[in-house]
């Protein structure tokens, strides 16, 4: 059931089902997650941020992080990269290796490292670096597709932020620029490289961005969306198109279901502690087989402290789940809910 909340979308050529996607989280939104979210009603998911110096330059862990989860329908791969040639490089990687749907540029990740080598929120810092980049990679992407028309048009998207800091607020520029540049979406997380995380999303400039776009392109809200219905809020608020999950999702791929219940029904359900611990098992299970059970295990580990949330004596279950090793540990430790 859908309404004017809840409803189907296109990026470019690629038609969605719904308008709540998966942001690209560092350390969770991985094919194994993203199965999860999918199951649970997510519209869209976007990979981890992946380098595209470290794909230019045939770094084999990129492999994993690229890697489409076995139930998604389509997904994007989220490169970063502060140099236009080496960005067009990577894109046409990107196509080679894996069947993504739609390729994302970095625009608003404010880690130093990153941000010094040209990369995420130092777009939002220079218009003209983003412009470059976002007709560097629509180019490339056009180019490969043109010479692979199996593959189909595969749009181009960036995230960016508000501005880099409360001095330079540069929302209405970059705007612009990516959209003369060609993207076919753009994501905003209303806060300036310098908030970081802290404070609040300033939703009414989000609200200004999705006037000033005036339909050319879809534009999706991030940021202090927690909640079914601070997802509610942000939709009706600011007029955006959709709404992207980053930290609200971290560890709750319910998020999603039971938003949807909220947007078309009105109310919704609390999963219980069995269907959180399950979801677990579900993610190491898709964990195990891509890197093996140690490497999985090790991984799942702030996963499971995640899912026991709420869990009566819970602290002293999340000491024994930050040493295990195994799935048996695992099951061993958890058996009551298993």
């Amino acid at each position: 059931m859908m309404n004017a909340l809840y409803h189907p979308l296109d990026i470019g050529p690629l038609h969605l089902e719904g308008n709540l996607f998966l942001a690209p989280i560092a350390g969770y939104s991985d094919r194994a997650f993203r199965s999860l979210c999918v199951d649970c009603g997510a519209s869209f998911c976007t990979t981890e941020m992946v380098s595209a110096e470290a794909l230019t330059r045939g770094n084999i862990k990129t492999a994993d992080l690229m890697a489409r989860a076995p139930n998604e329908k389509s997904y994007a791969v989220q490169i970063f990269g502060g140099n236009a040639e080496v960005m067009a490089e990577a894109t046409k990687i990107v196509l080679e290796k894996t069947t993504c749907e739609s390729i994302d540029i970095n625009g608003g990740c404010p880690v130093p490292k990153i941000v010094k080598s040209g990369a995420g929120s130092m777009l939002t810092k220079e218009t003209d670096r983003l412009f470059s980049i976002v007709s560097a990679v629509k180019k490339a992407s056009a180019e490969y597709t043109k010479e692979h028309p199996e593959r189909g048009t595969v749009p181009v998207t960036i995230k960016i932020r508000s501005g880099w800091d409360s001095e330079h607020i540069t929302w209405r520029e970059n705007l612009e620029a990516a959209i003369e540049a060609g993207a076919d979406a753009l994501t905003i997380h209303a806060r300036t490289r310098a908030q970081g995380y802290a404070g609040k999303a300033d939703w009414e400039l989000q609200a200004r961005l999705v006037e000033q776009a005036n339909g050319r392109i879809p534009i999706f809200g991030s940021g202090d969306a927690f909640t079914p219905e601070t997802a509610e809020q942000m939709l009706k608020e600011t007029g955006c198109d959709g709404v992207m999950f980053a930290r609200g999702a971290m560890g709750d791929p319910f998020l999603f279901r039971r938003t949807i219940q909220y947007l078309t029904e009105g109310s919704y359900m609390e999963e219980t502690v069995a269907e959180r611990i399950a979801a677990g098992f579900r993610e190491l299970a898709v964990n195990i087989d891509q890197f093996g059970e140690k490497g999985a295990c090790l991984q799942m580990r702030k996963k499971f402290c995640a899912y026991s949330s709420g869990i009566r004596g819970g602290s002293q279950i999340r000491a024994k789940l930050v040493r295990a090793e195994t799935e048996k540990d695992y099951r061993d430790i958890l058996s009551e809910y298993c």
